[in-house]
């Protein structure tokens, strides 16, 4: 694969502020309202003081040095399993139809006063409509062999997510891009928010103050737009991952964040085996969250849907979706 763009950590440049301005302008160059929903994925389990910021070069060292004992805490206590398929966790069509009434239809957070909000509401159906086009943003001080495993990451899962849902999902090298995915560290994000809000100043407040306050213990964040004339419809997304982190828990964020990205929004304690859940038990997409994309692309589902107009539809949805992906697999899936 190609090597992934890269803008220099002291200069992101008109570039990448273009390309980032490109992707949002139509859906939310002035906060769209009600305001753009928007995630973090699950707090990172912090047992210890995160390391005292010093020179941008230092501070990048001691970030790496932190996340990657983050992520050893997490496999060494048995969370971030790989297995998409795990035999001890059967799931049924019901345990279906919970979870993607509980992650489909209802927002993570909530903008107060310019600033996302953990508070869980309910949500009518989004989803794309339009082609995704899919760009990938590096830092400059991340190295050109991690920078091209980022971006084959990204592209890999690009595939996956058009073959689940059915929708156009493509790579793009940044022409009609209008879903980025950043791996930037603390200084490039914060100089990358600065230089949006100088150039479109009425940006939505709340996503250029959560780019420059990013809390240590989020591992990934995603911000993602609707079109003004719909709210149901997503028009732009904006996702970013810590360049700081080690590759594993890059290539977990990858899937949790674009496959949420895709009208998953939010998180549920009850849905397991599943990426969607705060517990970080799992790091990569499992086959439980794929059969929930192939519910969510559903044709018999439309934007703008209620729980309620959703509710009766889903027991056939439910038993299809598996059934695809059983086809797909090969693999029978254990059921209760």
């Amino acid at each position: 694969m190609a090597t992934a763009r890269r803008y220099r950590a002291n200069r992101l440049g008109a570039r990448a502020t273009a390309l980032a301005a490109a992707a949002l302008v139509a859906g939310c160059a002035v906060a769209p309202d009600p305001s753009p929903p928007a995630r973090a994925t699950g707090n990172l389990p912090v047992r210890e003081a995160p390391p005292e910021p010093r020179s941008p070069a230092s501070a990048d060292a001691d970030l790496r040095s932190f996340y990657a004992g983050v992520e050893k805490q997490l496999v060494d206590s048995g969370r971030l399993r790989r297995d998409p398929a795990p035999a001890d966790l059967p799931f049924t069509d019901d345990d279906l139809i919970r979870d993607f009434v509980r992650v489909a239809l209802y927002d993570e957070y909530t903008d107060v006063n310019g600033r996302f909000m953990h508070a869980e509401r309910p949500a009518l159906l989004r989803r794309w409509e339009t082609p995704v086009r899919v760009a990938v943003m590096a830092g400059g001080s991340e190295p050109a062999e991690e920078a091209a495993r980022d971006r084959s990451n990204v592209a890999a899962f690009t595939q996956r997510l058009a073959h689940l849902t059915g929708h156009d999902v493509a790579l793009t090298d940044g022409n009609g891009a209008n879903f980025l995915v950043l791996f930037m560290t603390t200084a490039e994000r914060e100089a990358f928010a600065n230089q949006v809000h100088e150039t479109y100043p009425d940006f939505a407040p709340a996503v250029i103050t959560a780019l420059r306050n990013a809390s240590i213990d989020n591992f990934c964040i995603t911000y993602a737009f609707w079109d003004k004339t719909n709210p149901s419809v997503y028009s732009a997304v904006i996702v970013l991952i810590r360049a700081e982190h080690p590759a594993f828990t890059k290539m977990s964020c990858v899937q949790e964040e674009m496959s949420q990205a895709m009208g998953l929004p939010n998180d549920s304690p009850d849905a397991r085996p599943s990426l969607y859940n705060d517990d970080l038990e799992f790091a990569v997409l499992t086959e439980h969250d794929a059969i929930l994309l192939r519910m969510l692309y559903d044709p018999r589902l439309k934007p703008g849907m209620s729980v309620n107009e959703v509710l009766p539809l889903l027991p056939a949805i439910a038993a299809d979706a598996r059934a695809a992906e059983e086809r797909d697999s090969g693999v029978t899936l254990a059921v209760n």
